[in-house]
């Protein structure tokens, strides 16, 4: 099949992505204030599976903890905008704390949450670049699971079980827009800079040695790939797309307690990851739409007149995933490459 002239097919895949943007920006005109919500966590979870798909999806490492660096994130905004005790003077019995001031606005602790939790993944792959495989998948999993014990064990700062409430979400700066609008605009405005981000990087030098060390460490070792350099790398920038998630959505729910980031959620981001399809910042999008509306219509289908238990959205999500890896391994993404790709395929030129 003939395919499209290279100009042509770039200005399509272009005139593509300013649509997608446009409908993104006009939705919230469309739907009520419970639906714009709905899209809001659509943006947040893309953000998570960005970070997630270029660490497991680029550079290759399984990571069963992503819902834990969310928790890191979403902490850190609680804290900084309640003005929490949060740093303590080692050597005094007992601790005394610091105050942190009264409290930053929401918005302005998102880049210190995507800092803080950057760092922190920088510090988790070190250790971690001896594990590979089911081996680093369990020590993610750890991180996971020991959240929730740590969150409790510093009550003075993260509110043990009982979590902390921050201020409703409100419209800042003096904007004429109403606080669910604002907060879908936030949320989408740092998907677009975030993906922006991810998409330089995956197709810069760093993106290559990610894929070169998925492909093969030893090869890419050989061509002069540093694997420790860019393993820890791909943590810290995963962890750090976590971290802002986790951010906006203890702005958008305005509570955060050890609960809020649950041991499933980090199974469920890695699922939806897969759904997508890995290796794909496109295929984020269907990835998180699922993770947000598949649990809302597998209770409640909208073509049935009754509900189902609170266990059908497992059970709906496992089949789809166990349906999916059959069907189409590469995922959503690989199944719009197939599709349109016979159709798009750039024709080359004499240079080429």
């Amino acid at each position: 099949m003939i395919g499209l002239p290279r100009p042509l097919y770039t200005a399509l895949k272009l005139a593509a992505l300013a649509g997608v943007v446009a409908i993104l920006a006009v939705l919230p005109r469309f739907m009520g204030e419970f639906r714009v919500g709905q899209f809001t966590f659509v943006g947040i979870y893309f953000i998570a599976l960005l970070g997630l798909n270029i660490l497991t999806g680029y550079s290759g490492q399984i990571s069963l903890g992503h819902g834990a660096f969310m928790g890191i994130g979403a902490y850190v905004t609680a804290v900084l905008t309640l003005g929490r005790k949060g740093l303590v003077l080692f050597g005094h019995h007992p601790p005394h704390w610091l105050p942190l001031g009264d409290g930053m606005r929401p918005a302005l602790t998102i880049p210190i949450a995507l800092v803080v939790t950057g760092i922190v993944g920088l510090l988790f792959g070190m250790p971690a670049l001896r594990l590979a495989g089911v081996s680093l998948a369990l020590a993610t999993f750890a991180v996971a699971v020991s959240l929730p014990t740590v969150a409790k064990r510093f009550e003075d700062v993260t509110g043990g079980g009982g979590g902390l409430s921050l201020p409703l979400p409100e419209t800042p700066f003096g904007l004429h827009v109403s606080a669910p609008h604002w907060l879908y605009y936030e949320a989408w405005g740092c998907a677009a800079i975030l993906f922006v981000v991810a998409w330089v990087l995956v197709r810069a030098r760093v993106g290559r040695a990610w894929r070169a060390i998925r492909d093969g460490e030893l090869a890419a070792t050989a061509s002069g790939v540093s694997p420790a350099l860019y393993k820890t790398l791909a943590f810290g920038v995963s962890s750090a797309f976590a971290g802002v998630a986790g951010s906006l959505l203890a702005i958008q729910v305005a509570f955060v307690n050890p609960d809020t980031f649950p041991l499933s959620l980090s199974i469920l981001l890695l699922a939806s990851v897969v759904v997508g399809g890995l290796g794909s910042l496109s295929g984020v999008i269907v990835g998180a739409l699922m993770l947000e509306f598949l649990p809302v219509y597998a209770q409640h289908p909208p073509l049935f007149g009754q509900s189902f238990s609170k266990q059908a959205p497992g059970v709906v999500f496992g089949v789809v995933l166990i349906l999916i890896m059959f069907a189409v391994p590469a995922g959503a993404a690989g199944l719009l490459r197939r599709i349109v790709r016979p159709l798009t395929k750039p024709v080359p030129t004499v240079s080429d």
